[in-house]
Parts: C-alpha cells; structure tokens; sequence
C-alpha cells in the first residue's frame, strides 16, 4: 500500500486513480454553547423585568395622582352639599319671616311665672 493510499483509507473512504486525496471540509461554524445561552437567557429575562417595573411602577404614580385627585373631587363635592345646605337653610328663613301666614302670627308676651 502506498503512502497516499493509506492516507485515504484513514479517512474513510478509497481514493481510485487520478482523484485528490487532500478533502477539504467546510470550516466548522462557531456556535455559542449552552452556559452562553443560559447566561444570553438571563440577561433577556432581567431586561424584560425592568422593563416591566418601570412601566408598573410609572402606573402606580399615575394612580397616586388619580387617587389624590378623587379624594380631593370627594372633598370639594361635600363642602359643595354643605353650602347648598347652609344656603337653603338661610333663604328659608327668610322666606318664612316675609310669608303671609308669618305676618298673620300674633306676638305673645308672657303673662307670667309658675311658682312652686
């Protein structure tokens, strides 16, 4: 056996006469291993989380503003109701001293003092 015939029988196949026993293989690609991946995954996933803490948390101050809001509508709505009765209980007295069934009243002195 020649020396280029035991070359080609180690790499698994026969080189006949008149062929290349050099075979060039396509170079091998880089790929990333699995700690690389796991370490890329996690990455991802703390990102995506502070995106989602930041949005969460930008909701939450908006929903302080709102609910301070609301309690100050609450607060102003009640003092509204309190002067609307206030004003009512006012203009009802008026109303009641210049009736005609007012002005009809007779004014009653005390006519005197039960003693024991």
């Amino acid at each position: 056996m020649t020396y280029s015939s035991a070359l080609s029988m180690s790499r698994g196949h026969y080189a006949g006469r008149n062929q290349n026993v050099v075979s060039f293989e396509a170079s091998e690609r880089r790929r990333l291993g699995p700690i690389s991946n796991t370490i890329i995954l996690v990455v991802l996933v703390c990102l995506l989380g502070l995106l989602y803490l930041t949005q969460v948390t930008k909701t939450n101050a908006f929903g302080y503003q709102l609910n301070a809001l609301q309690q100050k509508q609450t607060q102003l709505q009640t003092e509204h109701d309190n002067l609307a009765l206030a004003s009512a209980q006012l203009q009802s007295l008026d109303r009641a001293q210049n009736s005609s069934a007012a002005s009809s009243l007779v004014a009653v002195a005390p006519s005197g003092t039960v003693q024991n």
